[in-house]
């Protein structure tokens, strides 16, 4: 009996697993402008759409989905906007942008959010 309870927890644990796997991950630009506020990438940047985002130590992002490059040497493409993102740094060492500890899942949403402004 044991044996068959320990047998169908760990089967429905691997289904659990596997479902998740299967499921797509949904990015979402409303929670990116909620997430670019929650980080406080306002205090630096001008971002319009982000409550109390008039911060101008950083570039504005007016036009961030129009830019050709990210900070001057990345093609602008979603997967190098989470980069720069989650790890400014990695891109170029001298940057002033700190890493502030942004997942990759939280990093796509901002950078969907960012795209849209042109």
């Amino acid at each position: 009996m044991r044996v068959r309870l320990i047998t169908a927890c760990l089967a429905l644990i691997t289904a659990l697993g596997a479902c998740e796997d299967q499921a797509p991950e949904t990015i979402s630009p409303e929670r990116g402008a909620l997430l670019l506020r929650q980080y406080g990438c306002g205090a630096c940047h001008r971002i319009p759409g982000v409550a109390n985002a008039h911060g101008i130590v950083g570039p504005s992002l007016d036009d961030i989905g129009r830019r050709v490059y990210l900070a001057g040497i990345l093609p602008n493409t979603p997967d190098h906007m989470v980069q720069w993102i989650t790890d400014p740094r990695a891109v170029d060492p001298l940057t002033a942008m700190p890493n502030l500890g942004v997942t990759e899942p939280q990093a796509r949403d901002m950078a969907a959010y960012l795209a849209q402004l042109k």
